[in-house]
C-alpha cells in the first residue's frame, strides 16, 4: 500500500487548539511547574516517542522510562514522583493521575472522537444516498444493494464491497479488494488485494479506560488502523484503532475468525493467528509470528520474528525471536512438556496410591 494513502490523508477527527500551557494545565487539574512556559502553544497530543515542541504527551508507566527522558515533547503530563525524569526542555504539568489528565486533553483536542462517524450522510436527519456523492470510487467497483460508502471515501479499482457493508467517512480501501457482507470499516486504510470476510470490525474504539476508584473515564480513540497488501482477515474478528499511535497490521498476515487486536497494537507481516486468539493493547509482533488457537498475548509485551505460540497459550513476557512457546502463563516449549509430563506421571501416582511420581 502507498504510504502516501495515509500521510498525506486529511485526518477522520476535527483537532481544536492550539491552546496555550496555561490553559491545558488549568482545564486540566494539573500544576505547571514552569510558570514561563505557561503562553507555549500546543497544537496536539501525542505519544512521548513521537511528540515534538508543539505537542503534549503523558507518561504513566514506568516500562516508557527510556522514552520519558528522551522525549522532545512541549509539555508532558507526568506524577510528581517521576518528574525529576523529564528532560529540560520538556515542561511538566504535575498531576496524581496523569493518564485521566491524558483522557481529559484527548476530549480537549478531539471532541468528536467520541462521537465516531461512520457514513456522514446528507444531513442529520439521515437523507442522502447510499454511496455518498464525495466519495471516490474507481473503474470495476462493484458495490452490492445496501451497502453504504461514506463521505470522502475512496475505494481502488477491482474491488468488490458486498451487501450490507459499510465503508465509512474518509476510509481508504485498495485495489482488488473484497469487503464482506456487513463488514464494517471506520478510521482505517486498507491495502490492495485484502480479504475482509463477512462481519469483520475495523476501526471502532479502543478498549480505554481511565479507571479509578470513582468510576472509569472513557479516553478518546483519535488513532487509525492501517491494513497492509494481501491480508486476510476472518468472519466477526475485529481490529480496535489506536489511542494515538495506529494499530497496524502488516502485508501477507492471515487472520481467522473471531479474533480479537487490541488498540496500538503491531501485527508484523505474514502472521498467522488462529480463531479466538487475543492480542492485547500495545502488544507487538514480528514477522512470520504463529498464534495458536484461544492464544493471547497481555499488553506492551513484544513477540520476536518466526516466535510460534501454542494454542491455548497465554504470553505475559518478552519471547525472543524463533521461540516456541506454550502453557499458561507462556514458557518455552520443551518446558511446558515437561511441566505437562510431569502432571501426568503425579496424578497417575495419585490414582495409584502410591503418592509419589
Amino acid at each position: 500500500m502507498q504510504a502516501a494513502r495515509y500521510t498525506e490523508h486529511p485526518g477522520f477527527f476535527t483537532r481544536s487548539g492550539p491552546f496555550p500551557l496555561q490553559v491545558i494545565a488549568a482545564k486540566l487539574g494539573a500544576e505547571l511547574e514552569q510558570l514561563a512556559a505557561g503562553c507555549s502553544e500546543i497544537e496536539d497530543v501525542k505519544p512521548l516517542g513521537s511528540a515534538g515542541p508543539q505537542h503534549l504527551a503523558f507518561f504513566d508507566n514506568p516500562k516508557y522510562i527510556d522514552q520519558l527522558a528522551a522525549t522532545h515533547a512541549g509539555g508532558c503530563l507526568v506524577a510528581p514522583s517521576f518528574a525529576g525524569r523529564v528532560p529540560a526542555d520538556t515542561a511538566i504539568l504535575k498531576t496524581k493521575t496523569p493518564y485521566s489528565a491524558f483522557a481529559f486533553a484527548l476530549r480537549l483536542f478531539y471532541a468528536d472522537a467520541l462521537h465516531p462517524v461512520a457514513a456522514r450522510l446528507e444531513d442529520e436527519r439521515g437523507r442522502g444516498t447510499l454511496i455518498h456523492p464525495t466519495a471516490r470510487i474507481e473503474q470495476g467497483v462493484k458495490i452490492e444493494p445496501g451497502a453504504v460508502i461514506g463521505a470522502e471515501a475512496q475505494i481502488g479499482s477491482g474491488t468488490t464491497v458486498a451487501a450490507g457493508a459499510v465503508v465509512g467517512y474518509r476510509v481508504v480501501v485498495g485495489s482488488d479488494c473484497y469487503i464482506g457482507p456487513c463488514a464494517t470499516l471506520m478510521h482505517c486504510f486498507i491495502g490492495d488485494r485484502t480479504i475482509l470476510h463477512a462481519g469483520v470490525r475495523i476501526g471502532q474504539d479502543g478498549f480505554g479506560f481511565a479507571m479509578s476508584s470513582k468510576g472509569h473515564l472513557k479516553v478518546p480513540q483519535v488513532g487509525r488502523v492501517i491494513v497492509g497488501d494481501d491480508v486476510e482477515i476472518g468472519a466477526n474478528s475485529a481490529v480496535d484503532r489506536g489511542a494515538l499511535n495506529d494499530t497496524m497490521i502488516g502485508e501477507g498476515t492471515k487472520i481467522d475468525n473471531l479474533v480479537q487486536i487490541g488498540h496500538n497494537a503491531i501485527i508484523g507481516r505474514h502472521c498467522v493467528l488462529v480463531a479466538q486468539t487475543g492480542i492485547a493493547g500495545s502488544a507487538q509482533l514480528g514477522d512470520f509470528v504463529v498464534m495458536g488457537g484461544h492464544s493471547g498475548v497481555v499488553g506492551h509485551v513484544k513477540i520476536g520474528d518466526g516466535a510460534q505460540i501454542a494454542g491455548m497459550a497465554h504470553v505475559k513476557n518478552d519471547v525472543p525471536p524463533g521461540a516456541r512457546m506454550g502453557g499458561t502463563p507462556a514458557v518455552p516449549f520443551k518446558e511446558w512438556a515437561r511441566e505437562v509430563a510431569t502432571l501426568k506421571r503425579l496424578a497417575a501416582a495419585s490414582r495409584n496410591g502410591t503418592g509419589s511420581a
